[in-house]
């Protein structure tokens, strides 16, 4: 048992608070560069600090938002008045995260498949990040589906790596977030989607009772089980709902206090009409079920700031918007109409 035990717990269940989700905003420099070329913003540390400075400071975000997943740079970053990011967070009620992994890369022997790396050395880096904040912390696998994949070797190499992790934070004091993504990238059926999600969440849980992970320390940030993005054949909001409770109902030991959805490349208003009909349809579920969204509340901030302080204020109002809507879809409360309301702060 971890000498942190009870502050796991009692963080685990301020991050799965009531009408809250966790924010992702722990895309690396790279990725964060790749968006701002795209909407022509100069790639500098500079233009990332202000970004992140724009979502941290978003007027009454912990209203929605119980805490937020950041990157090694901005961890490390401070508000242009000086005041570290970490500290900030937490003096406006929200629990700062850190992602932890060090990114999928080619899985030896197996095409097309990839396989986290990070573990080395992650026990240091995690009594960094606890005294510089953080409470919990988050390590992305990802599955591929495709001709003949994945394979077994990439679900249990991904489902293992995701166990050390999680023993690693609960021994070091943070909570861990694991995320076994089954990627939308395809043309495969929900039935496949539903397949794969199922074998990849039995081989995590039987992973993380290997590695002696306390279940009621821990989030699970799963993919919904939906369409591949190019099959023919679009499943509903309600068969995505239904299919994604089932497959978790199966799986999921209902000690863990909370799931937290990857958005995973659905559109914003699909992922909170997704999450919506789960909570709407399904009142008594063991777990909390809500978002850990990054695109889904971050884009439309960005698509109007364009690094430029004169559009700060709008591009916060517009996000805050978007983390209500999915704070209501958390309660089972979103409806179209939403998106129609002005963002108002």
């Amino acid at each position: 048992m971890s000498q942190y035990t009870q502050e796991l717990q009692a963080t685990a269940k301020a991050m799965m608070a009531d009408n809250k989700g966790v924010l992702a905003m722990d895309e690396s420099n790279g990725t964060c560069n790749k968006r701002f070329q795209q909407r022509g913003i100069p790639t500098t540390e500079e233009k990332r600090r202000a970004y992140r400075e724009l979502l941290v400071t978003i007027p009454n975000l912990n209203e929605y938002v119980s805490g937020a997943i950041l990157y090694d740079e901005t961890i490390r970053q401070s508000t242009k008045d000086g005041v570290p990011f970490p500290k900030l967070m937490q003096s406006n009620g929200m629990i700062p995260g850190i992602k932890v992994d060090a990114g999928a890369k080619e899985l030896a022997g197996h095409p097309n498949e990839k396989v986290t790396e990070g573990l080395d050395g992650l026990r240091d880096r995690i009594a960094e990040y606890y005294k510089m904040g953080a409470r919990f912390a988050k390590w992305r696998a990802v599955i591929t589906i495709g001709d003949g994949i994945p394979s077994r070797a990439c679900i249990e190499s991904n489902a293992h790596a995701l166990a050390r992790y999680a023993a690693l934070c609960q021994e070091g004091g943070l909570v861990p977030i694991v995320e076994p993504e089954v990627l939308i990238d395809g043309n495969h059926t929900i039935e496949r989607c539903y397949e794969v999600t199922e074998q990849t969440l039995i081989a995590v849980f039987d992973q993380l009772h290997l590695q002696n992970v306390a279940l009621d320390q821990m989030i699970l940030k799963p993919s919904m089980v939906v369409s591949g993005k190019d099959c023919p054949q679009q499943a509903s909001v309600e068969e995505v709902a239904d299919a994604t409770i089932k497959c978790l109902l199966d799986c999921v030991p209902a000690s863990v206090p909370g799931i937290a959805f990857l958005s995973g490349g659905q559109s914003m208003e699909r992922s909170s009409a997704h999450l919506n009909a789960m909570n709407a349809k399904y009142k008594q579920l063991p777990w909390r079920v809500t978002f850990s969204y990054a695109r889904a509340i971050q884009q439309p901030a960005l698509d109007n700031w364009k690094g430029e302080d004169a559009n700060v204020e709008k591009s916060q109002k517009l996000s805050l918007h978007r983390a209500k809507c999915n704070s209501a879809a958390s309660m089972g409360q979103y409806s179209e109409e939403m998106e129609k309301q002005p963002a108002m702060v």
